[in-house]
């Protein structure tokens, strides 16, 4: 193991191997965090702080500060301060607070929103917390059918600009597919001033209750065949967009990580598989990428990361449209 070095670089951090937990409810507390390091686990990225919480919570607390104290100014002496509220925004900063201070490892923030209101400033709350970075989890679906395809790509530019112009820590967009012109798009995101893409969330998908007649929320876990997705697009980016490349769902086994190294991932992120084994899952899948890794007679990250992205293989159009036809017909042999 002492001749392979795993070490990475994303956002300008130097890691000590590809394997960044993503952001999921294992980071709230401090006790899974340190798990998480003592597993193995490069970075954390901790988990999402959302717009609507903190517009919430602010909404809330205003309400109740000046409820009843028109005719009575005085009253007002009586409430306790602002920061003495155990608001959802403060527990969030407290537990970066004690993670920065806890665990050697960098930490991540998550900030979760689509418009560019006040909660951006909570990027700088973050910056000054001592996060090493920000992760922007745009997560948006368009239903209004008056709003054109430029005008929601507007809004990702729009909160990535905000939160851009509040810190000089590094900040990474972690993205859906879903657009008609995702390369376009991603490079105008790049342009906007971000230092890395993450590819890609998982969105919330609804169910249906039969017996209750209800729409229910439900999270489907990824598997490791939900990794080709960011697979092929991270092997069309690298070389070609100038900004770390995260690679997120469906990374589970080394064979997920090597695969999107290959492709030209800078780091792997994980979430169901620790959420199915634990955060000494990473530790397993460690083990396994280093002994692959000296059987296969590859000392170094570096040294594979890319060798299987678009621009290096031998037929690029295995990315695109060209093997779709080729893959059609060999299911059709198989059946």
């Amino acid at each position: 193991m002492a001749n392979v070095d795993l070490k990475t670089k994303y956002l300008g951090l130097e890691l000590k191997n590809p394997i960044v937990p993503s952001a999921s409810p294992l980071s709230r507390e401090i006790d899974n965090m340190k798990r998480l390091e003592d597993s193995g686990a490069s970075a954390i990225v901790m988990y999402s702080l959302f717009e609507e919480e903190i517009a919430h919570e602010s909404a809330e607390l205003d309400h109740y500060l000046h409820y009843g104290t028109e005719g009575f100014a005085e009253a007002l002496t009586y409430l306790p301060r602002a920061e003495e509220y155990n608001l959802e925004p403060d527990a969030y900063l407290d537990l970066l607070r004690r993670a920065k201070s806890s665990l050697s490892i960098p930490i991540i923030p998550s900030l979760n929103g689509i418009t560019p209101g006040g909660w951006v400033k909570y990027a700088k709350y973050f910056e000054e917390a001592g996060a090493d970075a920000v992760e922007l989890n745009v997560y948006y679906i368009p239903t209004d059918m008056r709003l054109t395809s430029a005008e929601v790509e507007k809004r990702y530019v729009d909160v990535l600009a905000a939160i851009r112009e509040a810190v000089k820590i590094p900040v990474a967009v972690k993205l859906s597919p879903y657009f008609s012109s995702f390369s376009r798009f991603a490079d105008s995101i790049v342009n906007a001033g971000a230092d890395g893409l993450v590819m890609f969330n998982r969105f919330y998908q609804p169910d249906i209750d039969l017996e209750k007649l209800e729409v229910e929320p439900g999270v489907v876990l990824s598997e490791s065949s939900d990794c080709r997705l960011p697979m092929r697009w991270v092997a069309i980016f690298y070389g070609r967009l100038k900004a770390s490349l995260a690679a997120s769902s469906g990374i589970h086994t080394a064979e997920d990580v090597l695969k999107l190294v290959m492709a030209g991932a800078d780091v792997t992120m994980m979430c169901s598989a620790l959420l199915k084994h634990g955060p000494q899952h990473i530790k397993n899948v460690l083990a396994d990428l280093t002994r692959w890794m000296e059987d296969h007679e590859y000392q170094s990250i570096e040294q594979m990361k890319g060798s299987l992205s678009q621009e290096s293989v031998a037929d690029p159009s295995a990315f695109e449209r060209a093997n779709y036809v080729k893959a059609l017909n060999r299911y059709k042999l198989l059946v």
